[in-house]
């Protein structure tokens, strides 16, 4: 192991570390987001979600 290898390392460890710790974040988000949103609020989306892909639903 070279020396530039070795610093490689910890930096795509750190980069990796960073990015799960932003998709915990998000989910943890998401999760609070749908749990405490309203039943309406919820349907609403999905069904925005629904027409923006042109898939009809009604």
């Amino acid at each position: 192991m070279n020396q530039q290898t070795a610093f490689v390392q910890p930096a795509l460890r750190a980069k990796a570390a960073s990015a799960a710790a932003l998709a915990l974040m998000f989910g943890i988000f998401v999760l609070a987001g749908v749990g405490f949103a309203g039943a309406s609020v919820i349907h609403n989306a999905a069904h925005d979600s629904r027409h923006s892909f042109a898939f009809p639903c009604h």
